[in-house]
């Protein structure tokens, strides 16, 4: 008998760049994943685009309320609602899928590799060996290598003594910090799948007894507000879930501190640093890789 995996469903859009952020906000409503990337249709890297956004649900989905929600932000800003696709993926195992498409990785001093991978980390470079599982996250989207270049740059600067990884995923970014600081770091998902896995991620790199992984809904989790004030705070999310969580990160931040922010687009930049600038937070450093955006702010 073949083995049978967990159904997921996926939502998907072709939009505009522009539009990108209006429907997203829908998306985050419906689907426990949220992601988009680019196509291009001409074969030269600044020709004609195609954007897509898709979800990801282990539930099926509510096309009458999600084509509502569609509908009803187009409305609010004057554009069409795209053609809604709606499909349950085949029944394979994405997690060997996943791993099969996973090449290792270099981001500055950093050597992300899957667990299936047998060779060896270039010599002098830190390696971290993730097995994705079920969460998202490998290491290969443009937002992580962002954030693991900006966490590169700063290593030799300041030892960052507490660190939080918010919306952590497989782990890499917290596992990256807790390897060159030896520093204690909480690590937050909002799936209990993605926790699970990050933990044993963190044990098989090592550095267990430094890493605290909890299911959080942003900085809900007490084990989260324990943990402040943090030198060093990564949100690898998406625009307007950092928009929402501003106020909450600069609670959080240590004076002196940074926060790595990630998983927006170069257009969303003005709309992400308003909300931080308007709790004292400027910006530091930046990194733009495939038109996604990496942030470092501080006070």
């Amino acid at each position: 008998m073949p083995p049978v995996f967990p159904d997921i469903w996926r939502l998907r859009l072709t939009v505009s760049m522009e539009t990108l952020p209006v429907f997203e906000e829908v998306f985050e409503r419906h689907a426990e994943a949220v992601t988009m990337f680019m196509e291009d249709r001409s074969g030269i890297s600044d020709g004609e685009c195609d954007w897509f956004l898709e979800g990801f649900s282990r539930t099926p989905p509510d096309r009458t309320a999600i084509v509502a929600g569609l509908s009803a932000v187009a409305a609010a800003n004057g554009i069409d609602v795209p053609p809604l696709g709606i499909e349950m993926l085949p029944n394979v195992d994405w997690v060997l899928e996943n791993l099969r498409d996973f090449p290792p990785i270099a981001a500055g001093r950093f050597f992300v590799h899957g667990s299936h991978w047998d060779g060896k980390p270039p010599v002098g470079s830190i390696g971290i060996e993730i097995d994705a599982g079920t969460a998202f996250g490998s290491g290969e989207h443009a937002t992580t290598r962002g954030c693991l270049l900006a966490l590169d740059s700063l290593v030799k600067k300041h030892r960052r003594r507490a660190v939080l990884d918010l919306g952590s995923g497989s782990g890499i970014l917290g596992i990256a910090a807790a390897k060159c600081w030896a520093s204690m770091v909480v690590c937050t998902d909002i799936d209990p799948s993605a926790v699970k896995v990050l933990a044993g991620n963190a044990a098989n790199n090592g550095v267990a007894r430094f890493v605290t992984a909890v299911v959080s809904d942003g900085y809900r989790n007490p084990v989260v507000g324990r943990g402040k004030p943090y030198d060093l705070i990564f949100s690898n999310i998406l625009a307007r879930p950092l928009c929402r969580f501003a106020p909450d990160l600069a609670t959080h931040l240590a004076p002196g501190g940074l926060a790595i922010l990630s998983g927006l687009l170069e257009r969303q930049e003005r709309m992400v640093m308003a909300n931080h600038e308007r709790q004292g937070l400027t910006l530091k450093q930046r990194i733009v890789i495939d038109g996604w955006a990496t942030l470092v702010i501080g006070r």
